[in-house]
C-alpha cells in the first residue's frame, strides 16, 4: 500500500448483504463507479481502500446503504446515486438533524400494489416534513423534481388516514385563457388535457376503479381555478346579518355576518366574480335562493345517515338531475340554529302582543278586546298587562281595560294598549292584514320565540297522528302575518311549510244558524321546532306535544333551475364551519373545510387570483401551492402571484416555502443537466445586459429565480 493510504473493513450483516449488493450486483458497480476509494468484497466483509477523506466518504456511504438494506429497503443503482449525492451536499448542521440518506430514502409515505412513494432528496423530505408541520406550503422548484406528485400522495395519505374529508386539485389554465367555452365538447372534456398530470397521480395512488366514485360523491375534486373559485352568489342577494338582512354585494371585510349557529361571525374576504350563470335552488319548504353552479352546500345524504357520517360538500352542479334517492330527497340542507339578534326594547310584553294578534281586536274604534276559551290564556294576557285590566264579558270575550278606568281628574286618557297599538302601526289592522311588527321580528330569540309562542297559543294547536311525531299547525288570514310567522320558525331553527285554502268555493259556516261565507284566503302553516324550544305556554296544547315529542325539523333540496346570469360575488367568513346563512334563513358557505387542497403551476396565477385561493382556505384544511417561477405563460407583463407571495407572506406563522432545485430533479437524469444549463444561459445573459446598460452586476431577483433562471 503506498504511503498516505488506509484501508477499511467493514462487516455487513448476512441478511442485508444481497439487498445491499443488488440483482447481479449493479447497486455494488454503482457504488465503485461513484467513489474514489476502492471497493473490494469478499464474502460478507466490504474492504475501502484509498486516501483517508475517500475512505471516510466511502464509509459513510456504506454505513447508510447498509442503514437501508437492513430496514428492508431495495438498495437500488438510484439509491446508491442519491445517497452520494445527499452525503456530498450535506453538512454537519444536517447530520445534527438527523437527516441522513436513510431517513430520507426509508421515509414512505404511500404503497400500492407493490409500488412505495418516498422523498429520494434531502430536500423532498423537508418538503414532505413541512406539509406535516404547516397549514400552508409552497413548493417551489424546476420540472420533475416532485413538487406535485409528493403533495398528491400527501393528500391521499390524509385522506386515508381520515385526516381530511377530501382533496379538492386545482391549476390554472391560462393555456386557454381560462375561457374554454369555444372548445368542443363538454365541461370535462375541454379542462381534461389541463388537469391530466393530476389524474395520472391520482391513478399511481389509487384504485383507478374507485376514483371515478370518489370525484362523483365530491371526495376528490379536480377542476381548473378559474371553475373553483366561483363559489358566488348575485350582488342582490340577501345574506342575514345582527342587523337583519342585506345584499352580499353591500358587505366587506370586517362586516358580521350570520353563521349557522345563529351567532356573529365576521366577513373574512369579499371577491367579486363577475358575470356568471345561476341557479335557483329551492327547498321542499318553499325556500330559495340564488348561486352560481359551482357554489359549495353542506349536505347530508341517505348514505350519510346509514354511516354515520355528519354529511359532505356538494357543488349545486352536483346535485342537478340527482335530487332524489328512490323516492325520497337525497340533500337534506343543515338548519340555522336560534339566530342571536341585539335584544330591543319592546313597548309590550312579546307573548301578549303574539296573544293579540292572534286573537285580539285591534281596530282601536272600540276598547282593545280578546276572544278565548281559554281562561288561562285571558289570565296570562292580565298578567302581562301592567295598567290594564282583563274583564271578562262572555263566555269567550274579554276587554282589556285600563286600570281606574279612561278618566283621570276629569281627563279623558287613551287606553295603554291602543297607544301602543298606534305607535307599533296595527292601528286599525284586521284578521286579513295583521302583522308582527319589525322591532320583535329582528330582536332577540326570548322575544322572537315569546311571540310565536302567543300565535300558536292563540290561532294554532298540536296535530297528533298515530305512530308519528306531533306536528303545529298553525293558521291566519293575513298574508303577511303567515310570513311574519314563518320568518319566526326559521329564525328559531324550524321550518314552516305552508298552503293556502282559498275563501271562494268553500262550504260556508254557520253563525245563529246563519251560513256565514269566508272573506279571505286562510293560510296554513305546518311548523316543526327544534328539540328544546316549546311551541305552547297553554297547558292542553303543551301536554299534547309533549305527549308524542315534536320530532326533528328537516329541509331538503327540492329543485335547481336556471335562473340565467347575474353579476356575482364571493365572500368567506371567520366561522369554523364556514357557513353562512343567505336568504329565507338557509344555511351555505364559500370555503373550504376539512379539505386537502392542492394549486398546482401556481406559476400562473395572478395576484388577485392567489389572494383569492389563500383566503377560501376553511378549517381544518391543508394548502399546497407548487409551481415553478422559471415557467410562467401568463399573458403579457402580468406579474405571477407565486413570485410576489413569498414577498408577502415571509415570516407569516404557519406558512412556510419549501425551495427545491435541479439536485432534486427525480425524472430522468439529463433533466436535472438541462435546468442547470438554462440557468447558466440565462444567467450569463443577464451579465451581458447588465454590462450593456453600464452595471457590473445583475439586477437580484428571487433566490430561485437566480439559481434555475426564468423562461422568456
Amino acid at each position: 500500500m503506498r504511503d498516505g493510504m488506509v484501508r477499511s473493513r467493514m462487516v455487513v450483516p448476512d441478511a442485508a448483504l444481497l439487498a445491499l449488493l443488488g440483482s447481479r450486483d449493479e447497486s455494488l458497480r454503482t457504488a465503485e463507479g461513484l467513489l474514489t476509494a476502492d471497493v473490494h468484497v469478499r464474502g460478507n466483509e466490504l474492504t475501502l481502500s484509498g486516501e483517508p477523506a475517500d475512505v471516510a466518504f466511502g464509509e459513510r456511504v456504506f454505513t447508510e446503504l447498509i442503514t437501508l438494506a437492513e430496514r428492508g429497503q431495495q438498495v437500488t443503482g438510484d439509491a446508491v446515486r442519491r445517497t452520494v449525492e445527499m452525503l456530498s451536499d450535506s453538512g454537519a448542521d444536517d447530520r445534527e438533524l438527523g437527516e441522513s440518506p436513510a431517513e430520507v430514502l426509508s421515509l414512505d409515505i404511500l404503497s400500492r400494489r407493490g409500488k412505495t412513494i418516498r422523498p429520494k432528496t434531502l430536500n423532498q423530505k423537508r418538503y414532505v416534513d413541512s406539509i406535516d408541520t404547516n397549514t400552508i406550503v409552497f413548493g417551489i422548484g424546476p420540472a420533475g423534481t416532485g413538487k406535485t406528485y409528493l403533495a398528491m400522495a400527501k393528500a391521499v395519505q390524509a385522506l386515508q388516514a381520515k385526516a381530511v374529508n377530501r382533496i379538492i386539485l386545482t391549476r390554472p389554465a391560462v393555456e386557454a385563457g381560462e375561457r374554454l367555452g369555444y372548445l368542443p365538447g363538454t365541461l370535462y372534456e375541454k379542462i381534461d388535457p389541463y388537469l391530466r398530470p393530476l389524474y395520472d397521480a391520482l391513478h399511481d395512488m389509487l384504485d383507478p376503479d374507485s376514483i371515478p366514485k370518489l370525484i362523483a360523491a365530491g371526495t376528490i375534486e379536480v377542476a381548473p381555478l378559474a371553475y373553483m373559485r366561483g363559489r358566488a352568489q348575485p350582488v342582490d342577494t340577501p345574506v342575514l346579518t345582527p342587523d337583519g338582512y342585506r345584499r352580499i354585494g353591500s358587505l366587506r371585510v370586517g362586516d358580521m355576518v350570520t353563521g349557522s349557529d345563529g351567532r356573529p361571525t365576521p366577513v373574512l374576504g369579499v371577491h367579486p366574480q363577475g358575470v356568471k350563470e345561476i341557479f335557483r335552488l329551492t327547498t321542499q319548504d318553499g325556500a330559495s335562493t340564488l348561486a352560481c353552479g359551482e357554489h359549495l352546500w353542506q349536505v347530508r345524504t341517505p348514505d350519510d345517515r346509514r354511516h354515520g357520517k355528519d354529511g359532505r360538500v356538494v357543488q349545486t352542479r352536483d346535485m342537478i338531475g340527482n335530487l332524489r334517492w328512490s323516492h325520497a330527497h337525497r340533500y337534506e340542507l343543515p338548519l340555522v340554529g336560534a339566530v342571536q339578534s341585539p335584544e330591543q326594547d319592546v313597548p309590550m310584553d312579546p307573548y301578549a302582543l303574539g296573544l293579540l294578534l292572534g286573537d285580539g281586536c285591534l281596530t282601536t274604534s272600540t276598547t282593545p278586546a280578546f276572544s278565548t276559551k281559554d281562561p288561562e290564556l285571558a289570565e296570562a294576557l292580565d298578567a302581562a298587562l301592567p295598567d290594564i285590566e282583563v274583564t271578562r264579558k262572555s263566555e269567550l270575550d274579554y276587554v282589556l281595560n285600563r286600570v281606574g278606568g279612561g278618566g283621570r281628574g276629569g281627563v279623558i286618557t287613551a287606553n295603554p294598549v291602543t297607544e301602543i297599538v298606534r305607535d307599533l302601526g296595527l292601528a286599525g289592522t284586521h284578521s286579513d292584514t295583521k302583522f308582527v311588527p319589525a322591532g320583535y321580528l329582528n330582536n332577540s330569540a326570548e322575544v322572537r320565540l315569546a311571540v310565536l309562542q302567543g300565535l300558536l297559543d292563540s290561532d294554532g294547536g298540536p296535530v297528533r297522528q298515530r305512530g308519528r311525531t306531533c306536528r303545529i299547525q298553525y293558521t291566519s288570514c293575513s298574508g303577511r302575518l303567515r310570513d311574519d310567522v314563518k320568518y319566526l320558525v326559521r329564525s328559531l331553527g324550524g321550518v314552516a311549510y305552508t298552503r293556502t285554502r282559498a275563501a271562494e268555493g268553500r262550504t260556508p259556516g254557520l253563525a245563529g244558524g246563519r251560513p256565514v261565507y269566508y272573506r279571505s284566503d286562510a293560510h296554513v302553516l305546518d311548523i316543526r321546532l327544534p328539540a328544546g324550544l316549546p311551541p305552547f305556554r297553554l297547558k292542553r296544547k303543551a301536554a299534547a306535544y309533549d305527549a308524542d315529542g315534536g320530532g326533528r325539523p328537516m329541509r331538503f333540496v327540492e329543485s335547481i333551475d336556471p335562473a340565467g346570469e347575474a353579476e356575482c360575488v364571493c365572500i368567506s367568513v371567520g366561522a369554523a364551519d364556514s357557513l353562512y346563512v343567505t336568504e329565507d334563513f338557509i344555511v351555505t358557505h364559500n370555503t373550504l373545510n376539512d379539505a386537502f387542497i392542492i394549486l398546482d403551476e401556481a406559476q400562473n396565477t395572478t395576484p388577485e387570483q392567489m389572494k383569492m385561493f389563500l383566503t377560501r382556505l376553511g378549517f381544518g384544511s391543508r394548502i399546497v401551492v407548487t409551481g415553478d417561477v422559471t415557467q410562467i405563460d401568463l399573458p403579457g407583463n402580468s406579474r405571477s402571484g407565486l413570485q410576489v407571495v413569498r414577498d408577502i407572506l415571509d415570516g407569516v406563522d404557519d406558512v412556510h416555502f419549501a425551495m427545491l432545485d435541479s439536485a432534486d430533479v427525480v425524472r430522468h437524469r439529463l433533466v436535472g443537466d438541462i435546468v442547470d444549463a438554462y440557468a447558466r444561459w440565462d444567467a450569463a445573459s443577464q451579465r451581458r445586459a447588465a454590462i450593456s446598460a453600464g452595471n457590473t452586476a445583475p439586477r437580484n431577483g428571487p433566490p430561485q429565480a437566480r439559481q434555475a433562471g426564468r423562461r422568456r
